[in-house]
């Protein structure tokens, strides 16, 4: 009997090793900067984990996010609202490099183009992992979206928690940042409404 060999999916993370050798030193620098012992055994792995976990966290900027869009658009004759919601957030805030993470709700009206569903929530990693602003992030979901579709209408409503104010600073732990902006027919109450009554319910 001939057992033939299964190969399944493996995923492979790839890093510079310049850059990362870079980031280490800066990292053991600041470790010890900080009081701690550098040689330490549970520490003297830390700084090269975490040049890549860093590296990891602003990997947006080495993605475009319009080619994202644009790799998927289909010719399509639907002109009603179409959302995807819940999309998990994760960024780091770029005023003291600490994660902010919630979620984004998206939406658009097609004028002859959609776009395959899995790249929104591509297109807000893109921009997300990277020194952000919630404000900034959320104008450039938009903006992508009214570019590369041309749509009736874009609305992106972002709600988030940032540890930059959970952990330091004024430590209000349940505190949320709501942001949002919008295009064309999501300007018109009535559409914004529709919109916001879309992602404030939850389906069974």
């Amino acid at each position: 009997m001939i057992v033939k060999e299964i190969k399944s999916y493996e995923k492979v993370e790839r890093y510079d090793t310049e850059i990362t050798d870079a980031i280490a030193e800066n990292y053991k620098a600041i470790i010890n900067n900080l009081g701690e012992d550098v040689n330490r055994e549970g520490i003297l792995s830390t700084p090269v984990r975490a040049a890549k976990a860093m590296q990891y966290l602003t990997h947006g900027y080495e993605l475009d996010p319009l080619q994202i869009l644009k790799s998927a658009l289909f010719t399509e004759d639907h002109r009603q609202m179409i959302v995807v919601k819940d999309i998990e957030v994760y960024s780091m805030c770029e005023h003291h490099m600490l994660p902010f993470f919630g979620k984004a709700h998206i939406a658009y009206i097609p004028n002859g183009k959609i776009v395959g569903l899995s790249k929104i929530p591509r297109i807000v990693d893109a921009f997300a992992r990277r020194m952000q602003v919630q404000e900034r992030l959320t104008d450039q979901i938009k903006d992508c979206i009214q570019e590369a579709l041309n749509p009736l209408g874009v609305a992106v409503v972002i709600e988030a928690q940032h540890m930059c104010m959970q952990m330091r600073g004024i430590q209000k732990q349940n505190s949320v940042t709501t942001t949002s902006s919008f295009t064309g027919a999501f300007e018109k109450d009535k559409t914004r409404k529709e919109f916001i009554s879309l992602i404030s319910n939850k389906f069974s």
